[in-house]
């Protein structure tokens, strides 16, 4: 069966092909840009926020963990409306309600109005993001996917790279509330291209799992809210969190095993070896570069005595090599199977931080760090989109929006999991001793927390099988769909 849709045509499989999808590929990297960024440039402006508004270390911690909370909380459920309703709706929606919270953050005149407005914009951000994986897989068949996945992480690697350039630069220039506010334009942009230039993607009519939306929502949150608070207070009530937290996703996997209608996450994503494995290995990248960053930015701040700026600045290699490699990675991995490409991607990451490490001294010179620093955005360059593909290419498109959720849920969690890991390691290693050589020394044998990650992301990829060609691929993806359009 072949459906006609303005601009495009959309075959037996779900897959949509449109003379143009680069364009709307690129129309949708905007709100996935503004997502990522925004993930890691707040925490740049925490300091000024705290003295801003007058508040605690504690309660500055919620301008993050609010907006994360409603973000990975409902992941899942944004992947699922995108199913249902096809992605470009949901897509426009989330990015509308995003744009519309940072401007109610930026003009927040108190920290509960900020936080309230953070907690929109995690809603937001959930709508969103899962429909910019889900369209990539439905807009390009399986053997042109390599290219198209990635754009998708090199924009993945760089948002999460550049948040602190340029929160830094922004926090500078024009002050903490620019932050948010420059989201806006950005946003009412993306919005006008993507109307126009992003194809209507046909959902398909589903029961959606209410059950499973409030056990995987309350799991989730109450798992990110015991990480991100436990960077202040490993307390009771945190430790209490967590594990109910673990409790409702084991009831959640439980009830999505028996549920009577279509469960939130179907289970043959699960049965797939490929799709677990690479939906792994994001949430371990999204670890290391996320755990990698932090020890990094207080070295080169409060060891080396750099400025917020210069520190950023230092840093933009990776940013530049991650895009620079983008499209050559992209064609790679269309013609062979990414897996060993992963493996290469984990292990340079794996010794580019051995090497960061080992140079993480006060009387070594900054620019000695330029070249490992340039070496993990070519490593990103060799994990984050090689994954996205091997994840795509197992995804029929009926059930792309669940599987791009779970995706993107694996890396709110690494992300999630390695602040909360560097902020216990860091704090466990320093102690009192707040002296420079202590600091360097400390935030050194931090690197070993990402280092780990990335070795158990390469081997973690090993296990990847059917080395098929993108092309049987397609195949295979056809054959196994089971719910035609």
């Amino acid at each position: 069966m072949t459906l006609s849709l303005s601009g495009c045509v959309v075959d037996g499989g779900g897959t949509v092909t449109q003379s143009h999808p680069f364009r709307a590929l690129w129309v949708l990297m905007i709100g996935l840009f503004l997502i990522v960024v925004d993930s890691t440039a707040v925490a740049v402006a925490n300091p000024v926020l705290k003295n801003a508004f007058g508040v605690s270390y504690g309660d500055i911690l919620w301008v993050s963990t609010s907006y994360l909370l409603a973000f990975a909380a409902l992941l899942l459920v944004g992947g699922r409306l995108g199913d249902r309703f096809g992605p470009k709706g949901v897509y426009l929606l989330g990015l509308a309600l995003f744009s519309a919270s940072s401007l109610g953050c930026g003009t927040a005149s108190s920290i509960d109005m900020l936080i309230a407005a953070r907690v929109a914009q995690g809603v937001g951000a959930a709508l969103l993001a899962p429909q910019i994986f889900t369209a990539v897989t439905r807009m390009f068949p399986p053997e042109r996917r390599g290219r198209a996945m990635g754009v998708w992480g090199a924009t993945t690697g760089v948002g999460l790279l550049a948040g602190p350039i340029l929160g830094g630069v922004v926090l500078d220039g024009f002050g903490w509330q620019w932050i948010f506010l420059i989201n806006v334009p950005i946003g009412l942009g993306g919005l006008a291209l993507a109307m126009w230039l992003v194809p209507a993607l046909p959902g398909r009519p589903l029961q959606l799992d209410l059950i499973g939306a409030l056990l995987s929502a309350v799991g989730i949150g109450l798992v990110v809210f015991g990480l991100q608070q436990g960077r202040a207070d490993w307390s009771p009530t945190i430790w209490t969190a967590m594990l109910a937290g673990l409790v409702a996703i084991a009831a959640f996997v439980v009830w999505q095993a028996v549920a009577p209608d279509e469960p939130l996450i179907p289970l043959r994503l699960i049965a797939h070896r490929n799709f677990v494995l690479s939906t792994a290995g994001i949430g371990l990248v999204s670890f290391a570069f996320v755990a990698f960053v932090v020890p990094l930015m207080i070295f080169l701040q409060d060891g080396r005595g750099l400025s917020p700026i210069g520190a950023a600045l230092l840093s933009a290699p990776m940013a530049l090599a991650t895009v620079a490699l983008a499209p050559a990675v992209g064609r790679l991995v269309d013609r062979v199977h990414p897996g060993p490409v992963v493996v290469f991607g984990f292990a340079l990451l794996a010794a580019a931080l051995l090497w960061l490490a080992m140079g993480m001294a006060p009387s070594t010179p900054v620019w000695r760090l330029v070249v490992p620093l340039t070496l993990v955005g070519v490593a990103g360059a060799f994990t984050w989109e090689p994954l996205a593909v091997i994840a795509s290419r197992a995804l029929p498109p009926d059930v792309a929006g669940a599987g791009s959720a779970l995706c993107n849920t694996a890396r709110q969690l690494g992300g999630a999991l390695s602040t909360a890991s560097v902020a216990a390691l860091t704090a466990a290693l320093l102690g009192d001793e707040w002296t420079r050589a202590a600091l360097a020394a400390a935030m050194a044998q931090s690197m070993w927390l990402p280092l780990s990650a990335a070795a158990l992301g390469a081997l973690t990829a090993l296990f990847f099988v059917s080395r098929e060609p993108a092309t049987a691929a397609a195949a295979r993806v056809r054959r196994d769909m089971s719910v035609p359009l």
